[in-house]
């Protein structure tokens, strides 16, 4: 557990952060109504945007808070999905926060036929590789199902994102700063496939995610 995450004065500047963050993702259109959810970890728990709430008016105190066995400790009651982000986290201990959104290019791609359901995106630049390496298509599971937090599982022991089929990307991060570039990044990547689904591309090579596995130090 982070030894940074560690006060009440960390607490409370992790909520402002995570508020901060949720209006950029809303007011840049990556998150439309009250979809998509972000989480961050801290010494005794997490904090989890509530249900149905709008990313871009989140209030810091209103936030839910949970243990690690997922009881809603305070604030307004936590999201439907709470068990994608404990799934994750429990996956991961590195990872500090996590980003679940149903951001337009990604969820269209989620619907897509044909995917590559061990890496569903191309690595078309070295920035999707550097943060987020490959991604792993998860099947299709109604909204809710608790099911969806053991497919989860099977893919975030090797894998900080997924893209849920039909859905949109989970994405866990070191940070709240870094889960939210990494979704960024995903969602350009997104958009750049689509874009080019008629063109001839080329991809990096293996030799070339190699170097870069190598440079910066990369699990993938």
């Amino acid at each position: 557990m982070s030894a940074m995450i560690s006060t009440g004065r960390d607490e409370a500047r992790l909520r402002e952060e995570l508020v901060e963050l949720g209006r950029s993702l809303f007011d840049r259109g990556l998150s439309a109504g009250s979809s998509g959810n972000i989480s961050v970890r801290l010494d005794d728990g997490w904090l989890l945007t509530p249900t149905n709430a709008c990313l871009g008016r989140l209030d810091p105190a209103r936030l839910a808070k949970l243990d690690w066995n997922g009881r809603h400790l305070s604030g307004d009651a936590p999201s439907k999905e709470a068990f994608l982000h404990r799934a994750m986290y429990e996956e991961r201990a590195g990872a500090g926060a996590i980003v679940h959104l149903h951001a337009s290019h990604s969820a269209a791609v989620s619907c897509m036929c044909g995917l590559n359901h061990d890496d569903c995106l191309p690595p078309l630049t070295p920035y999707f590789v550097m943060k987020i390496g490959r991604l792993p298509l998860i099947p299709y599971h109604r909204p809710g199902d608790p099911s969806l937090a053991e497919a989860i599982r099977g893919r975030a022991r090797k894998h900080g994102a997924v893209l849920l089929a039909n859905h949109g990307p989970v994405v866990s991060g070191a940070s709240l700063e870094a889960a939210v570039y990494a979704t960024e990044e995903l969602e350009e990547t997104a958009k750049l496939f689509l874009l080019l689904r008629n063109a001839p591309t080329s991809p990096l090579n293996a030799a070339q995610i190699e170097e870069l596995a190598a440079a910066f130090q990369l699990d993938i």
